[in-house]
Formats: structure tokens, sequence, C-alpha cells
């Protein structure tokens, strides 16, 4: 049978500490608030979702389909909060119900008569639709585990007649149509300029991106400590912020790249953000006692405070993208200056050496400011193509993500030992209502496998089921009964349904409402003639309730979710990809690099819970490290391949390449070679003639003076060699 998910609440993190995210003042809601006090938007969702329900089930009444439920439980699958969501799951939903389609006619065929030939067929089918659904993202995931519980559906409901497979196959896809153009239907009449709604939206979620890293960069140069804390939180934000563009681009209709663009900014913005922590390494390591550079990093601070107000103005790109270009020019002349002043004035020969040191030191902090401002110069400017359709243009940008394999096979061995113990069940029993356990074991198996904690969300959708189950009773035996026409039945199905809608907007009752209102229909099954009795109807909602019992079951016995246990192997992950960083041919892409970090930090956050624990505290610091060494290792890497500093200086940032490539974090070999080549720099840079080659050893040491600190700062993380705990 369909189901409900919500892709959007897995990348909820509520951190009391990164208290930025939220808006201030806001108080504890009560209890019931959802119900009792609803938002505006809460009440529009809910109308329009049980009107498009109620609609779907009177046709499908009317149409005298076999199992009309079908229809109501499919709009509430495919609804969700904002229009382009809702296009894209009905979308992918329905790839994933012709795969499933297909597959199950398939099974059947091949594996009629022969129960324990064709329940691991089916079994192996659910695991690897789990497994792979793991590996994607948004509704692509969803149209996986789709096409394996549908393929479950029919080919458990054809059992009793496998002659007839095509018929019921061709019945459940005739349901889910009719859902959809219902929910498509009613909720296009409440979406009025939605392609502009769509835009808008865009540009306020990267104004508030551009805006919130802006005031966190100008915090960090600003010497505020608790910047860093406050700037770590906003990586998840970003990616929940990469997510929705894809949605708004399906709410857009026929667009050009406008969304590619916003997914570059908000890349931008990414590295902007580790810039600025490489930037509080950086002045921690060099001479502080610079009045230059204080002058030149008070500029820069009270033009990022200032830059959310100009945002919000319609010419306000043009004139920030100017003041930009100036103080980059800025730093441009204070590197020129620098030098100059070293090559033409004469030192005493006690004072060279700290003279020289200090006006390099000086190089090295407004060449790192030059490339800050440069990242947000890159970040605007993807944002205001983002704004407006550009023709011809073919600009193309994805983020990836983090993959673990080893959770993908553990969702899949999950599902498929799940259904198989179920068949087992039913074959060794021989229980009348059993095909009904085995389909929602199969169902509750795809909504959840993928999940990272599937025992938790389990639990909260067993749950629903049972007040779904309390409020169906009431239905089916007291009121029913007296009713014999759609308008009785959609006046007695309204006001639960609305009730099931608005909670499926609140976010601690989402996974509640998620069975709920998807059972309902199911439980109260309205039919053109008669009425269920009441022992079928104890015993089809029995099985069903156990059926989400024994996945429960499952999920906390094979298998179970272990957070350290995917921390650990995060670690090992991103140790290896920095061994990549530093010898991959080609050299890898900093957004793909970007991206994969992105994902892990919001793993990292929903692990964190209401209190993040100092192993948590510790994890989200090194992921945030190991990110800064990656982006600093392909600059190293972009640097040697302009081919533009003397050959000693290449081989030694070579042997910090070779180290890292060899990189294991347990031993300070790679952070002790990036010292000694620092320091060599140093040397060839004082006493290179040339100007442009200078400027170049200067970037060098820069992005080394980096590697080599956040190596040293976090070296017990970095050693994936053994679990991380933080003391």
């Amino acid at each position: 049978m369909p189901s409900l998910s919500f892709p959007l609440l897995d990348r909820i993190g509520r951190l009391r500490t990164f208290r930025p995210l939220g808006p201030p003042g806001v108080q504890r809601k009560l209890p019931m608030s959802w119900l009792l006090a609803p938002t505006p938007s809460a009440i529009g969702f809910a109308l329009r979702t049980t009107a498009a329900a109620l609609i779907a089930l009177v046709i499908a009444l009317w149409m005298e389909l076999d199992d009309p439920q079908w229809a109501a439980m499919t709009v509430w699958i495919v609804a969700q909060g904002s229009r382009g969501e809702s296009m894209s799951k009905a979308r992918w939903r329905l790839v994933g119900t012709a795969i499933g389609v297909i597959m199950s006619i398939t099974l059947i065929s091949a594996f009629n008569q022969t129960a324990w030939l064709f329940f691991p067929a089916l079994s192996i089918w659910l695991g690897l639709c789990c497994s792979l659904a793991t590996l994607v993202r948004n509704f692509r995931s969803y149209a996986l585990v789709l096409a394996g519980y549908t393929t479950a559906i029919i080919a458990i409901g054809a059992i009793p007649h496998p002659e007839n497979v095509f018929m019921t196959a061709m019945s459940r896809a005739t349901y889910i149509v009719l859902g959809i153009v219902c929910e498509s239907t009613v909720a296009g009449l409440f979406a009025h300029n939605l392609a502009e709604t769509a835009r808008r939206n865009i540009r306020d979620k990267l104004r508030t991106a551009l805006s919130n890293v802006s005031e966190a960069v100008s915090s960090l140069l600003a010497g505020d400590d608790e910047a860093l804390i406050r700037s770590r939180a906003m990586f998840g934000p970003i990616l929940s912020i990469n997510d929705q563009i894809e949605f708004s681009e399906a709410e857009m209709g026929p667009h050009g790249h406008e969304g590619d663009h916003a997914r570059a900014a908000l890349a931008a913005v990414s590295v902007l953000l580790s810039r600025g922590l490489g930037m509080t390494v950086r002045l921690q390591y060099v001479q502080t006692d610079q009045p230059i550079f204080r002058e030149t990093a008070a500029k820069v601070s009270a033009f990022l405070s200032g830059l959310p107000a100009r945002l919000n103005t319609e010419s306000g790109v043009r004139t920030i993208l100017r003041d930009l270009q100036l103080l980059r020019a800025e730093c441009h002349q204070q590197i020129v200056d620098a030098l100059t002043h070293e090559i033409g004035s004469a030192f005493t020969l006690e004072d060279e050496h700290a003279q020289i040191s200090a006006l390099l030191d000086g190089r090295i902090l407004h060449n790192a400011m030059d490339e800050l401002l440069g990242e947000l110069e890159q970040a605007i400017r993807e944002y205001d193509a983002s704004q407006h359709f550009i023709r011809g243009d073919h600009f193309h940008f994805r983020l990836q993500s983090h993959v673990d394999k080893r959770e993908a096979a553990y969702n899949g061995v999950r599902a498929a030992v799940a259904l198989s113990a179920a068949g087992l069940v039913w074959e060794c029993t021989a229980w009348p209502t059993g095909l009904g356990f085995i389909t929602f074991v199969a169902i509750v198996c795809g909504l959840f496998a993928t999940r990272e904690n599937p025992v938790v969300a389990t639990t909260q959708f067993m749950i629903g089921g049972v007040w779904a189950a309390l409020v169906a009773f009431f239905l089916v035996f007291f009121v029913l009964p007296t009713q014999a026409n759609y308008e009785m039945l959609v006046a007695t199905l309204a006001i639960p349904m609305f009730a099931g809608g608005l909670a499926a907007r609140n976010a601690s009752t989402a996974l509640h409402s998620a069975a709920y209102t998807l059972l309902l229909p199911n439980f109260v099954h309205p039919l053109n003639q008669g009425r269920v009795d009441e022992v079928t109807w104890f015993n089809s909602t029995w099985a069903i309730l156990l059926g989400v019992f024994f996945a429960v079951l499952i999920f906390r016995a094979v298998l179970p979710f272990n957070s350290a246990g995917e921390r650990w192997r995060m670690r090992r992950t991103l140790l290896r990809d920095l061994r990549t960083l530093a010898s991959a041919d080609p050299m890898p892409m900093t957004r793909d690099w970007i991206g994969r970090n992105i994902d892990r930090f919001a793993r990292l956050i929903r692990h964190a819970g209401p209190t993040p624990s100092p192993t948590i505290e510790g994890c989200l610091q090194g992921t945030l490290a190991a990110m800064t060494i990656g982006l600093n290792i392909i600059r190293l890497r972009a640097l040697l391949q302009r081919n533009q500093i003397p050959p000693p200086a290449r081989r030694a940032i070579e042997i910090v390449m070779k180290r890292m490539s060899h990189f294991t974090g347990k031993y300070g070999h790679t952070a002790h070679a990036a010292r000694v080549a620092t320091s060599a720099l140093r040397r060839m840079e004082a006493a290179e003639p040339n100007i442009s080659t200078r400027i170049e050893l200067t970037r060098a040491i820069a992005y080394l003076i980096v590697v080599s600190h956040e190596l040293d700062a976090n070296a017990v993380f970095l050693d994936a060699s053994r679990p991380y705990r933080a003391v």
C-alpha cells in the first residue's frame, strides 16, 4: 500500500547550542497548539488536502473500484507543504509505481505456486530497492523504495488469484493516478503566481544564507569567540536550502538554469564560511601586530555587517560588487606596497629577519582576505544569476552527498530479513489475514529502512497507527452505519482528516500524522454496498497493526542503528577522501568536496539531538577542520598546476602532497612536512626577486599554515584507527 514520507523532516536539527538558527524570542509552544491554534499555512494545507482526499474517495466509489480508500490514501501520500514538493513527489511516485507494476507481474509469473522461491525473490528485490534508495536524495529515494513495496503490495495481493495479477496491478495504478490528479488539481487552485513565488522563495533563501554567513565571517574577523560555534550550525540549513531549490525549480515550470546558479551560490557561501574560519587560523599563526591589516579587516567587517540590508534593495547587487572590487583592489595594493617597501628598504642586520617576516605576514593576511572577498564576489554573482533567465546559458551545478555503502547494505539486509520473516510466519500459521500483515511489513520497511535511525521513526509511526485505529473504530461502529449517501460520508470523514492534516504540518507530530492519514481510510474501508462486519474489521485492523509492530521489532533486532558506528564510518570515509584529494587525477572539484562535507554536517546535527554531547561537538569541529584542510589541499594542487613557483618550492609542496596521500591521521608526519615546507617557502619567498612568483609563494604559505594547524589541532579526530570520544 502507498505510504507517506517527509524527507525534509530528516534534515531538521534542533540544537540548543545553535540558537542563531531560529528567530530570537521564540517561546516554547503548548503541546496541543498545532490543533488548538494552528498556523494559517497549516489550515490551508489541511483544508485543501482533506478536500482532495474526499473528492478522490467519492470518485473511486462512483467508479465502483474494489478498494476506493486507496485513492484517498494516495492524496495524503503525495501532498506536501509546498507545491514543488508535491509535484516532485507525484512525478517520482509515478515512476516508482510503474517499476513496481512491472516487477510484480514478473515475480508472480516467474514463481507462481512456488512460495519459497517467490518470497526470497521478493525480499531480495525489496532489499535492493532500499539499498539503492539510501544512495540518492529527495524523492528519487522515495521512487526506489516505492518500487520495492509497490511490488510487494501488488504481488502479495495477487497470491490468492495469481492469474489476475495484471488486473490487480492496473487497479492499484488507477488508484494512484486518480489520487495524484485530485491532489494536483485542488492544490493548483490554491497556487497563484506559482513561478513568481518560486523565484521569490529562491531569492529569499539565498539572501538569508548570504546574510547569515556574512555576519558570521564579520564576527570572526572581529574576534568573536562564539562566532565559530554559530558558524558551524549554518551548514545544516545550507543543505536544506539546496534541497528546497529542486522543488522551487519544479514550481517554476519551463525555466533556464536559475536553480543551478542558486546551488552554485550556496556552494560559494559554504566555501566563504570555510575561508572565514581559515582566516582565524592564520590570525593565530602570524604576527597580529599589523596596523594596516587591522584597518583593512575593519573595513571588510563593516562591509559584511551591512551586506544583509543592501541585499534587500533592487540596485544593491551592482553597488555591492563595485565595493567588493574596491576592497579587493585595496588588498592587492597592500600586497604590492609591502613588497615595494621590503625591496626598497635597507634594514639593519638585527631587524632584517623580524621586519621581513612581519611584511610577509601582512601579505599572507591580505592575500587571504582577498581570496575571502573573491569567494563572496562569486557567491553574489551566482545569486544575481539565479534571479533571472539568461539566454544561451548552459550552466550546470550539483552538490554531491556523503555515501555510506555499509549503511545502504544494512538497510537492504534489514528489509529483506523482515519480509522473509513475515512470509515465514504466514506460511507456518496459515493466518487468514496474514497477507495484509506481510503487506504492511513491506510498507513500513520501505518507508523507514532508508532512515538513519528507523527505530524512533517506526515507533512514532506505530503510535499514529493506533490513533487511526481508535478513530476508525468510533466511525465504523457508531457513525457510518447510520449513513447512506456520499454527502454524509464526506461530512463524517472531513473532521478527522482535517485534524490529521494539521498534525502533518507540526514537526513533533508529523510522523504520527503520516501513519494516521495513511491508515485512517484503510481502517474505515468505505464500500458502495454494505459495510465491513465487525469480525473482518478487527481481523484486518489487527493484522495491519501487528505488521507495523513486527517491523519495529525487526528494526530493533536486525542490524540496529548505531550512531557511534556511523560516525566512525564517516570519519574513515573522510580520511580516505583527504588522501584522494592529494593524489587523485584529475584533481577533485571543490564543489564535490563541499557537498559531501555539508551532508556530513547535517548528519552529525541530526545525531546531536536537543543537547549535543562533547563527542558530537568534537565531531562537528573535526569535520569542519577536515573540510578546511581539503579545500587548502585543492588550492595547493591548483597552485602547482599553474607552475609559477621555483622547482625547490614545488618539491617542498609535493612532499606534503605525498605525505597527505598516505595520511592515516595516526602520526604527525604530514603536519611536520607542512611546517617544514612553510619554513622553506618563507626563506625562498624572502630571496625571490620576481614579484609574481613571490605572490604565488605567499599563497602557498597561507595554505600550508592552515593545513599544518588543523592537522595538529584535530589529530585525535583524524585518527580513524579507533572510535573518537571527546573527554
